[in-house]
């Protein structure tokens, strides 16, 4: 029983340096932040709490802060649930604080960042829908804009993007459907025209928004609004024309109606229904104006004399147009108006009475101003009975209508038993005949004129009209015409005129009157009836067609003439008509004269043979002959009388025109002796014929033709000869050559034209001059006719020798000795001298450019260099353009020259040789170095790089040669920019090294000391290149280069499962895997075994840095994040080992805090080593105080209700009450039992899953329950009396009990 208390003393120094040296838990590296969709259900699992602990502890997990309430966690296992709705567009991230102890250390507390994942949970809302109203004019474009309605969509990504649609066009009509249309931006547009009046007043469209999707609920789904309604309203405008009621308006009046009275109303309106203007009327046009007019009412009065028997051509109608027009214009401005016709019939009244009118239907006009009272008429005596009354013309009209024009007709008057009358009933109108009643009463002889009068009565009214009727009668034809002879002999000159009078006293003579006694004259058919003709009423002769009328064909005509009277009696005599001759026929000649005749001796003598055909012996027949003048008629004579025609002298033929071929034409004429004197002319052809009697003539006695030397069968010249003879066989020239020295030469002859020829005196064509061997010829050439008793003439030809330059001249060729010429405007003016020469003492020369080649390094570089020099015709080789010469482009220019001799002869070569002068263009120090364009980022990892080891390269060319284009490079300056954009002078830290490939210097960049690890920024390297002249100035050129650092904060370690000699041999495949999904180049920084006593799953890590292109490297979120992302890369990096992804600091942190927990806990236990006896000592006081102590905390706690909580401050560990109001160590209400210190230990450790899924919710994968079983203590001992007495307490009001006990087998109370 004595030694328990000591047993406790001797174990309490091991208790407390275990305590000591118990280390905290630490969450997992990956706890930094978790995604959740904000489509969670509430209750579902969100993620899972997970921590390790080196000492194997029970962990208990929590979770507090603002948003905690988010969130429920089991504190035993760390899962959590949620426990309220996340939503996206409210909160889309905030920060938990999770917690996590092992009872033992003070709780380990972290932020956890929650992200929430977009859902498509929200459909979009149409915004200010109260004012979803408009009003647009019917007038309104094609294509404007209606109106804009905006929806907006809290969601983010293609879930937030809006679509907007046109559900339905109310109302539903078929051109409605498509009348508007919505665009993209929410712009409803107006596709079609709108109207007023003939489409709708009033649309509503039915208007939906949706989103492009997302995903929600697992699923992908579109999110539609609610529809919502655009009330449009169309605002009528004036742009339509007033518009008739009825289509046809028509009335009737009576043609007595008085003024003012009321015929029809027409009405009109506004076509424009929403604003029905006021319509004003007026009559615009009328068929009989003044009759009608109208009122502002729209009624048609009458407001003047009406007449329906004026309307008779018009069917009795009046057509009046009436206007209808707008008070307002229109929106155009003009008048809105509209036109009518308007029919009005005027109906009869009998207010006529039959009239008579002198015409013929249907041309009668029935005007008032043409009715009659007397009519004329004629007719034969003791005419047949109901014959009528000639040349009687009469109608009667009643323009009244139906019986009302229906009239009676009747005879009166002396006269009136000897006729009658038809019709003798009418209506309107009706032509009216005087008919023989009684022939025996129509007697000429008795009475020639007679009178009757026609009565027409109306039939209603007895209104009646009378015409009076003069009949005059007509005697009958019972004589015959009768000529006074029965022959009668004529004369007249042949041709006469047409119309000329033969006779005007032949007459017959008839004793009737009037028609039958007059008499008219014909001729009948016959000879000469188409000649001669007779007036039909005087009876004079005459002459009808003069042509016919010739003595020379027929010289007497016999013809009859006739005379006829009125009735058609006839009787007849003779006429014979004799022509007399006049001179009408001109000589005719017989034959045709053609006479030949030799020059010299040769006579002409011919009789010219013609005759008159007027009548003979008389001077119209008798012939006269004369010869006209001409250019030969005076050779020549012609007898008058007898026309002979002789020659007066000899011809020659040489004095005629040698155009005229020998002919002579001479012109007789022939007349006659009449009045007027008629004549013919005829031609009398003379040929004279040649003979040879001319000799040949040369143009020139004597002829001078220089000759060049050494020219073969060339022309020497020309000699010309002409003969006088006229025919080809007389002067045909042939020419014949003579002299020393004839032989070398040659001449052809050639007839230019009749008469004329030349001679083309050349050198044989194998023979050639020669100035030396003969200066000169005498030649003589001899011109001859065929005839060889023909006489020839001669001239003398002198042909000189001329010398001739035939020497090609030739270049100096030390004038074509290399030449140097510096680049770049250096030299000007002359550089070098071509010399020509030539043997020719006359020889001209000129030097001639014929080609520049222009070369670089050996290779053609076409045209350019093709400006920079000229030669002159000197030679003189000249800089042309010393500014452009540019060794860079071309560096040898070979001017091709040749030497030309102006006076060369045109056989032989003008042109010497082509020589070449290389003209080498020298280097001048013109160009700077430029930089080549690198595409490059370049990124500096200070851990990874080593002095001495290249960061960055730039490369670079200069366009000059040799020393002028060699490079160095050096470093300018180096700044360091840090993240807020401070700038921090770098100086000494890298240099740069100069190396060359080609043309290219390559500048790399080395580092020169170790760099600052801990720095975040960019370092700015200026880097110079310049160039090496030999002389002159160097040229530089810069360029920056940025070089992104990667601090230690960037590096990540990745735990495997394999040994460190495995991850080395997979590196390739890990670095692939890691590149495919973070799409970045990863620099691997080392790859070590972990260490044996480290509580990891891992067995080795591989610590890297993920880096972009642009410098930025990945955190390790970031990389959780892509990397589960990317599932096949993830699936390959599991099968090749990778465990754990987290931080070096985090992992090495966890080491150094339990190294250091270690030797704290070492330290405290020596200490307590020095002090142990100290305790020893005070062992027995304590043992009996405690015992003190624990009667008094059974006493307390008997006297405690269960569930008692007082409120006092909550101390972890310790037997004071938690937040939640309850002691940790016993599980009781909040009672000091006067311990100093409490504490609990418990073998109990629940350890989390240590994998890459403890950050990760997987909604899919069954949820893990974990169950806590009650420990019990290892021991039986005797029973302690608190824990009877605790045991033996019943439940608290609430009748809960934790099943969770902890038994302390170092707070013992059996020693009481």
């Amino acid at each position: 029983m004595l030694a328990r208390p000591w047993l406790s003393c001797l174990l309490l120094p091991a208790f407390i340096v275990s305590v000591a040296a118990n280390v905290a838990p630490t969450f997992l590296p990956n706890m930094t932040a978790v995604k959740l969709p904000e489509d969670l259900p509430v209750g579902a699992e969100a993620f899972w709490l997970a921590a390790e602990d080196l000492d194997n502890d029970p962990l208990t997990y929590g979770i507090s802060g603002t948003y905690a309430y988010f969130f429920s966690v089991t504190p035993a296992t760390g899962e959590v649930k949620l426990a309220y709705t996340l939503d996206y567009e409210t909160l889309y991230l905030f920060d938990v604080i999770i917690s996590v102890t092992d009872h033992h250390n003070n709780p380990k507390e972290k932020n956890l960042q929650v992200i929430v994942d977009d859902r498509n949970d929200n459909a979009p809302v149409f915004k200010n829908t109260a004012d979803f109203s408009t009003s647009i004019s019917e007038t309104l474009p094609v294509g404007s804009l209606v109106f804009s309605v905006l929806a907006e969509d809290k969601d983010t990504g293609p879930a937030g993007v809006v679509r907007y649609f046109i559900q339905e066009v109310i109302p539903s009509t078929g051109d409605s459907k498509d009348l508007f249309s919505i665009l993209p931006n929410g712009s409803i547009i107006l596709n079609g025209s709108l109207s007023y009046n003939n489409k709708s007043a009033f649309y509503q469209l039915e208007l939906k928004a949706c989103d492009l999707g997302g995903e929600y609920n697992n699923s992908f789904i579109i999110q539609c609004s609610s529809p919502v309604f655009l009330s449009i309203s169309v605002v009528d405008q004036p742009d339509l024309d007033p518009q008739f009621v009825r289509e046809l308006y028509s009335a009737s009046v009576s043609e007595d109606a008085p003024q003012g009275t009321s015929v029809l109303k027409v009405e009109a309106v506004d076509r424009d229904k929403g604003i029905n203007d006021r319509v004003t009327y007026r009559i615009s046009n009328s068929t009989r104006p003044g009759w009608f007019d109208i009122g502002p009412d729209g009624v048609i009065r009458v407001s003047g004399s009406l007449d329906r028997e004026q309307l008779l051509k018009d069917d009795e109608e009046v057509q009046v147009q009436v206007t209808a027009t707008e008070e307002h214009p229109n929106i155009y401005g003009q008048e809105a108006k509209v036109s009518i016709w308007v029919m009005l019939r005027v109906t009869d009244v009998n207010d006529h009475k039959p009239e008579f009118f002198n015409c013929s239907l249907p041309a009668c006009t029935f005007s008032p101003q043409e009715a009659q009272a007397n009519f004329i008429g004629s007719v034969d005596e003791h005419a047949s009975t109901r014959i009528p009354i000639d040349d009687l013309t009469m109608v009667v009209y009643d323009p009244d209508k139906g019986s009302n024009g229906t009239f009676l007709l009747s005879l009166e008057g002396p006269n009136a038993q000897a006729f009658s009358v038809f019709p003798e009933r009418a209506a309107g109108s009706a032509e009216v005949q005087v008919l023989v009643r009684a022939p025996s009463l129509v007697d000429y002889e008795k009475q020639p004129v007679m009178l009757v009068k026609v009565v027409a009565v109306d039939s209603v009214s007895r209104n009646s009209s009378v015409a009076m009727v003069t009949i005059h009668l007509r005697d009958i034809n019972d004589h015959r015409p009768t000529f006074p002879h029965s022959l009668y002999n004529l004369s007249v000159l042949e041709h006469s005129k047409n119309g000329f009078v033969i006779t005007d006293s032949i007459h017959a003579s008839d004793p009737d009157t009037g028609e039958g006694g007059r008499i008219t004259y014909s001729l009948l058919p016959g000879n000469g009836a188409d000649i001669f003709e007779v007036d039909p009423v005087s009876g004079n002769l005459t002459v009808k067609n003069s042509e016919l009328l010739d003595r020379e064909k027929q010289a007497v005509y016999y013809l009859t003439l006739q005379a006829t009277d009125g009735g058609n009696l006839s009787s007849s005599t003779m006429l014979h008509i004799y022509l007399l001759d006049i001179n009408d026929n001109p000589p005719v000649v017989s034959g045709s004269y053609n006479i030949f005749v030799q020059e010299e001796d040769g006579n002409v003598s011919v009789t010219i043979q013609a005759h008159d055909n007027d009548q003979p012996g008389t001077n119209n027949s008798r012939l006269y002959f004369s010869l006209l003048p001409s250019p030969y008629s005076h050779n020549f004579s012609v007898d008058p009388d007898t026309g002979l025609l002789r020659n007066l002298g000899a011809l020659d033929r040489e004095a005629i025109d040698p155009a005229l071929g020998g002919r002579i034409v001479l012109t007789v004429r022939v007349a006659d002796c009449g009045e007027p004197v008629l004549s013919t002319e005829v031609n009398v052809t003379i040929t004279v014929e040649d003979i040879n009697d001319n000799v040949p003539i040369f143009s020139q006695l004597s002829y001078t033709f220089p000759v060049m030397e050494r020219d073969p069968g060339v022309l020497v010249g020309v000699v010309k000869a002409w003969d006088a003879d006229q025919t080809e066989a007389n002067n045909r020239i042939s020419f014949s050559l003579s002299g020393g020295g004839a032989s070398n030469f040659v001449i052809r002859g050639s007839v230019l034209e009749s008469g004329q020829a030349e001679g083309h005196l050349r050198l044989a064509s194998d023979v050639s001059l020669d100035y030396e061997a003969q200066a000169s010829y005498n030649l003589t050439v001899s011109a001859e006719n065929p005839d060889p008793q023909g006489a020839e003439a001669k001239a003398g030809i002198f042909v000189p020798v001329e010398d001739v330059n035939d020497e090609p001249p030739t270049l100096d060729a030390a004038s074509l000795r290399g030449i140097r010429v510096a680049e770049n405007g250096s030299q000007h003016g002359l550089v070098a001298e071509v010399v020509a020469r030539d043997v020719d003492t006359a020889a001209q020369l000129e030097v001639q450019l014929v080609n520049v080649l222009c070369t670089k390094a050996g290779a053609d570089v076409g045209s350019l260099c093709h400006g920079w020099f000229s030669v002159l015709a000197n030679g003189s080789v000249l800089v042309n353009q010393s500014e452009a010469i540019d060794y860079e482009t071309c560096d040898l220019v070979t001017l091709v020259v040749r030497a030309y001799d102006l006076t060369t002869d045109p056989r032989f070569q003008a042109y010497s040789d082509n020589g070449s002068l290389l003209i080498t263009i020298e280097d001048v120090n013109d160009n700077a170095p430029y930089f080549l364009p690198e595409n490059k980022t370049f990124v500096i990892i200070p851990e990874l790089v080593l002095p001495n080891q290249q960061v960055a390269s730039v490369r670079s060319r200069d366009n000059d040669s040799g020393s002028n284009g060699a490079i160095v490079f050096s470093i300018f300056q180096v700044d360091f920019i840090t993240e807020d954009g401070t700038v921090i002078p770098f100086q000494g830290y890298f240099r740069v090294s100069t190396s060359s490939e080609a043309n290219t210097f390559i500048g790399n960049i080395e580092l020169v000391t170790s760099l600052d690890s801990t720095l975040r920024g960019i370092y700015q390297v200026t880097v110079q290149a310049q160039d090496r002249p030999s002389m002159g100035p160097a040229h530089t050129s810069q360029i920056t280069l940025n070089l992104f650092t990667v601090d230690q904060s960037y590096r990540v370690r990745l735990q495997f499962s394999t040994n460190k000699e495995e991850v080395g041999a997979n590196t390739e495949k890990i670095m692939a895997a890691l590149a495919q999904a973070t799409r970045t180049t990863v620099y691997i920084v080392d790859i070590k075994d972990l260490d044996s006593t480290a509580r990891a799953r891992g067995r080795s890590y591989l610590d890297a840095y993920f880096v972009f292109s642009n410098g930025s490297a990945l955190t390790l979120d970031e990389l959780n994040v892509l990397i589960r992302e990317d599932q096949d890369s993830l699936t390959q990096l599991l099968q090749l080992g990778l465990v754990v992804l987290g931080s070096q600091q985090s992992q090495e942190s966890d080491v150094l805090k339990m190294l250091t927990g270690s030797i704290v806990g070492l330290g405290v236990a020596l200490l307590l080593v020095l002090v142990i006896m100290t305790m020893v000592l005070v062992c027995v006081r304590k043992s009996y105080q405690r015992k003190l102590w624990a009667m008094k905390a059974a006493k307390e706690a008997r006297r405690t209700a269960a569930g008692v909580m007082p409120s006092v401050s909550a101390i972890p560990g310790t037997n004071v009450y938690t937040s939640e109001r309850a002691n940790p160590m016993l599980n009781l209400s909040t009672k000091d039992l006067g311990f100093e210190s409490q504490s609990s230990s418990s073998d109990l450790d629940h350890i989390s899953l240590n994998s890459l899924d403890n950050n990760s919710v997987d909604l899919e994968k069954d949820k893990q329950e974990t169950k806590v079983e009650p420990l019990h203590s290892l021991m039986e001992p005797d029973t302690e009396p608190l824990s009877v007495v605790l045991s033996g307490r019943k439940a608290g009001a609430g009748g809960q009990q934790n099943e969770l006990s902890f038994t302390n087998a170092g707070l013992d109370t059996t020693d009481l």
